[in-house]
């Protein structure tokens, strides 16, 4: 073991994740649904999109697409259980507006386009686009950091795990 090997590993030990849809990072508290805005599926943060595609935050394994396509959730390289909710309520269009790029078990690399939806649609159902992303896993982390109040682009950090 070299000297300075302690620090490497130090640095791997946190968990970055990207935006997976370009908006407006909003924290939790103004996603009006209880269930998320109050974190009770796991911490995390919200995206009030401008651009309806969504794109894999992590390195990882799609562990669901929800039949409806209004949700997918993907385990992350690192263990993290991350979901994408598109909007609030649209499990009830029974995937009318979704186009999905993905299905369970596929391996996916951060940035890749794994669902598309039709946010015009969602708004004339009456319904909001504003996109939770959950960890659900949220105790197997010291901290959950999140990088909201800013415009983001697919990729850019909005949410850090710290593991230890």
């Amino acid at each position: 073991m070299g000297l300075f090997d302690f620090l490497k590993k130090k640095e791997s030990a946190n968990e970055m994740l990207g935006a997976p849809i370009e908006g407006e990072a909003v924290e939790s508290a103004e996603i009006s649904d209880p269930t998320f805005g109050m974190e009770l599926l796991g911490k995390g943060m919200a995206i009030k999109p401008a651009v309806g595609k969504v794109y894999a935050p992590v390195n990882g394994t799609v562990t669901m697409v929800f039949d409806t396509k209004h949700a997918i959730s993907i385990t992350s390289e690192g263990g993290a259980e991350i979901l994408i909710h598109i909007g609030l309520d649209t499990v009830s269009l029974n995937g009318a507006p979704f186009t999905i790029h993905v299905n369970a078990d596929d391996k996916v690399k951060k940035g890749d386009l794994i669902a598309e939806f039709d946010m015009d649609a969602i708004k004339a159902a009456g319904l909001e686009t504003i996109t939770p992303v959950i960890i659900c896993n949220t105790d197997d982390f010291k901290d959950v950091v999140r990088f909201t109040g800013k415009m983001v682009k697919p990729g850019d950090d909005i949410i850090e795990l710290v593991k230890e």
